[in-house]
Parts: structure tokens; sequence; C-alpha cells
């Protein structure tokens, strides 16, 4: 790969960004980080990072001058809690950002541009059993994506698409399944599933409770950051232009994920089901076909190898807050 090449990476400030932004720096290329927000847990290593809001245009002209790739992964997201109670807000949000990124890398002539888009665009009417079999990436149609961020998602989708067939802006398109691992959100709202469980059986007591969202059978796959990373780095340097699932097929049940995370702290805990709570589909997997077949590569780092830095990772962020409260 050519460390001549600029890139930038906008969402910068937040768990993926920060972790790609680190590999290329390591790698020797020269980065520029963009995102409303600094890093939050250690700085970035970014040879420019500029705190800048990509919903407004001007923004995103200043982020993509005079870089030849984007990866462009800014995004207001969280967990299901999160994007369940904010739909307009997400759905403007992201728009704004998607749309003025991509005019922006076409006016300053970009080479590539990577977006990053979701599981959450995949049809809903085919996600409704724990035991789901693995989704393929035609099957995000015919559309139900997830209300909010996973309409803006699909409709992002097919502006690259669009970008690519009259302005030659050569796209790439990446569908996360849920990354986790160590440096990100795991309080306030806005962290995934495992992040919050890793939080949670930090605070809890051995022998005590812990609550779940939901009944605790519903199931998902979920991909370590180091992969993800990884993953992206490889379809950038690909010639694939249609989106792409980027995630593990080693589905699990969040009941089996407490299960496991409580494995790793030594604790033993009962679970308690909130019904109440905002729980998603009832089942989501990816099918990694594709990603072999395009790649010659994919995910490998299982969940329970992944599991044990993370959590030791949020578990010592919790007892700093501690320390620092008491």
């Amino acid at each position: 790969m050519d460390r001549n090449v600029r890139i930038l990476v906008t969402g910068a400030g937040g768990f993926i960004g920060h972790h790609l932004v680190r590999t290329l720096k390591a790698d020797g290329y020269w980065v520029r980080g963009a995102d409303c927000k600094q890093t939050e847990f250690e700085p970035s290593p970014a040879d420019e990072f500029e705190v800048l809001d990509l919903r407004k245009w001007e923004d995103c002209l200043l982020a993509t001058r005079n870089v030849d790739e984007v990866y462009n992964l800014a995004a207001d997201m969280g967990g299901i809690g999160y994007i369940t109670a904010y739909l307009a807000d997400i759905t403007r949000n992201n728009t704004l950002i998607n749309a003025h990124m991509l005019e922006a890398s076409r006016v300053n002539h970009v080479k590539k541009f990577l977006f990053s888009s979701s599981a959450c665009v995949y049809a809903q009417y085919k996600q409704k059993s724990p035991d789901v079999t693995p989704l393929k990436e035609e099957d995000a149609h015919p559309a139900d994506p997830e209300p909010g961020y996973g309409w803006e998602k699909l409709f992002a989708e097919q502006m690259c698409k669009y970008y690519g067939k009259d302005y030659k802006l050569d796209t790439r398109i990446v569908r996360f399944h849920n990354v986790y691992g160590p440096l990100g959100t795991y309080e306030g709202g806005k962290e995934k599933a495992p992040a919050a469980i890793c939080r949670k059986v930090a605070l809890a007591e051995d022998g005590s409770e812990i609550e779940i969202w939901g009944d605790g059978r519903q199931t998902r796959s979920f991909m370590c950051v180091d992969d993800c990373v990884e993953g992206l780095r490889r379809l950038m340097a690909s010639e694939y232009r249609e989106p792409l699932n980027l995630g593990t097929d080693e589905l699990i049940s969040i009941d089996d994920l407490v299960d496991l995370i409580s494995g790793v702290a030594g604790k033993k805990l009962t679970k308690i089901h909130d019904h109440s709570k905002p729980q998603g589909v009832r089942g989501r997997n990816s099918d990694n076909s594709r990603l072999r077949q395009v790649l010659g590569w994919e995910p490998s780092i299982s969940l329970a190898q992944g599991l044990v830095p993370t959590y030791r990772w949020i578990e010592a962020q919790v007892a700093k807050r501690a320390v620092q409260a008491a």
C-alpha cells in the first residue's frame, strides 16, 4: 500500500475512528482526524485533528481538503435505547453528514470514499426469530430497515452508488455488525450491549443481580474492533464497490453474553429481565460468504477472546470513577 496516501478519518473522536487512526499512524500514513469532539480516553495520534461539525457544508469542505482517501465513520449513533429514542435527530444529523461529506469529497477530488453503514439496514421481517438465518447483503431489499438509523444508512448507501455512477467517485460501503472493544463508550446511554453489560457486571457484587433489557433470548453477533479495523483497510484496498458485511457469524443470546462476561469477571450473577426496555430485532447474524469471497479474509477474534481485554478495560474505568467519586 502507498504510504504517501493522505487519509481523512471522520468520527476520529469516537470508538472505531480512534482505533483506525491509531493503526494507520502505526503503519506510517499521514492522517487527519475530524470530529465534533476530541477523543475521550487518550489523545489522538493523528497528524492533524480538527474539531468540526460535519453537518455543515463548510466544515466538510475543510475536512476533505488535500486528502486522497476518506473513511467516513462520523455518525450520530448509539445502542438500542438511543437509536429508538431520537429518530428525527439521528436521521437529520446523519443525512446532513453523509450528503455533505460525499459532495465535499467530489469537489475536493478525493480518490476513494468509504461509507460506514450498519446491519440496521437489514429487513426487520427477516429478523423475527432468535435462531435467525445469517443475513446476506441482498437481504436489505425489499426494504424494511430499523426506523430512523437504519433508513438513513440505507439511503446513504444509495447516495454512494449514485456518486459512483454520476461522478465516478470511487466508493466503498461497509455494513458493521456490532463492534466492541476497549476505548469505547461504556456509559451514558450511547453504549452498545457488550459495553453496557461489562459495566453492569463490573459494578455488581458477586452473587448479586444484574438487569437485562428484554427477555435475554434475543441474539446477535459481535466483532472485536481489531478485526473491524483490519476489515476496513482490506475493503478500502479492494476494488469492491457494493455493500459488504463486516462482522462475525458467531451468534449468541444476550443471556449467554451476560454469562460469558460474568465468567471473565469471576462472578455469579442472577439475571433480572426488564421487558419494558427496547431490545431491537429478535435475531441478527452476519453471512460472511461474500466477505470471504471478496477479501479472502474474515474476522478471526472470538467473542471469548475479545471480551477479556474489553471487560478489563471497562472494569478499570469503573474502578477509576469510583475512586474519583470517593
